[in-house]
């Protein structure tokens, strides 16, 4: 609803968001899956801001595709399957708004991780134009 406006509120709202992705919050996930369509929302708006806050976001991301990768819990497969999406979207806009930054940072991880579904999502960025 703000629009360019948000960016009076980005330190905090990054807050929140950073927050909300490092916790599990039932087999349904609804805040994580909210906090995505969020952080979309949020760098498509304030996508000139972006960059600067490029290495919180990229780790918080990462780490949560990793947390969903390993989670042996109750939360449904096409629950996971939307978070890792979710996830992957914000990646790419992340790497449209930085000018290709995101792929370059994510060659490494790509190269040393081996868990098919989070090189998956790394390739999709990769592949994104």
């Amino acid at each position: 609803r703000l629009g360019i406006l948000i960016v009076r509120h980005l330190k905090r709202l990054e807050r929140v968001i950073l927050g909300y992705l490092e916790v599990w919050d039932g087999p349904e996930e609804e805040a994580r899956l909210g906090i995505l369509k969020t952080l979309q929302c949020t760098i498509e708006h304030a996508w000139p801001r972006m960059p600067c806050r490029l290495p919180v976001l990229l780790k918080a991301l990462l780490k949560m595709i990793w947390d969903v990768h390993t989670d042996r819990g109750s939360t449904p497969e096409p629950v996971k399957a939307a978070l890792l999406q979710g996830a992957t979207e914000c990646l790419i806009l992340l790497d449209h708004c930085s000018e290709g930054q995101v792929k370059v940072l994510l060659e490494g991880v790509y190269s040393s991780c081996e868990e098919n579904q989070v090189r998956e999502c790394i390739r999709r960025v990769q592949e994104d134009t």
